[in-house]
């Protein structure tokens, strides 16, 4: 049975929490970033997130998992307003003047250009998939008393990744892409996403185990306060 919620204060005074979060936080900036271009598979075409953006999701299934909802709501926080700071940081660039010689302003632009309804729609289709992935995957887990991490996995993923499509494409392609074609856009990202999600379950029901063990050597080596060891032990134990 996987256990009950860490309190993130304990996590961040010494566990993996910290380290967690900066992962969580560096695969969504690089997914962000590589997403400019757009990759022929087959028939499909996808963006350059693709690599990286699904293990965004199994970290945030591990924070909620494991840590909860505060701890993953600070997580999911952080990553949205450094996203948002890496967003404006471009723009600014973009728009200061180029230095004299410096003749590679068209080709920034092209690459990292700020857009700004993409950028609206990137942030508000995160924000809003991983609310929604955090709250089902912690209810469930309430819920289902722990039991069923497969199911609960499968479950708030599927749930996240329609309000993160949903969101993503009315946004960022609404009135750009019309009729059908909008909605086989936002039907085949999800598919893709959802796929990647199954495909990747076998690790995220490995690494939250993991973190577990990790999170209660931490507590058993006597890093963690006695306090901070008491609630530990009580989640080790799925109490």
């Amino acid at each position: 049975m996987v256990p009950s919620t860490f309190n993130p204060r304990v996590a961040s005074a010494g566990g993996l929490y910290g380290i967690i979060v900066a992962t969580f936080v560096g695969l969504l900036l690089i997914s962000n970033i590589v997403a400019v271009k757009l990759i022929a598979v087959g028939p499909l075409i996808v963006d350059g997130g693709v690599f990286l953006f699904p293990l965004v999701y199994v970290i945030g299934d591990a924070l909620s998992e494991v840590y909860g909802t505060k701890g993953a709501r600070r997580a999911i926080l952080t990553a949205f307003a450094l996203s948002a700071l890496t967003s404006l940081t471009i723009w600014l660039v973009q728009i200061s003047p180029a230095a004299p010689g410096w003749e590679q302003q068209e080709s920034f632009e092209s690459v990292l250009g700020f857009v700004p309804r993409i950028v609206l729609a990137s942030l508000g289709g995160f924000l809003a998939g991983q609310f929604v992935n955090t709250w089902v995957l912690v209810r469930l887990r309430d819920r289902m008393q722990g039991r069923g991490l497969w199911f609960r996995l499968i479950s708030s993923t599927m749930l996240g990744q329609l309000v993160d499509t949903i969101v993503f494409c009315t946004i960022a392609f609404f009135g750009v892409i019309t009729g059908w074609d909008f909605f086989g856009c936002v039907a085949l990202g999800y598919v893709i996403k959802c796929l990647a999600a199954v495909i990747l379950l076998p690790v995220t029901a490995r690494v939250i185990p993991w973190v577990v063990g990790k999170e209660a050597a931490y507590a058993a080596a006597g890093s963690a306060s006695e306090s901070e060891r008491a609630i530990i032990s009580r989640a080790a134990s799925g109490e």
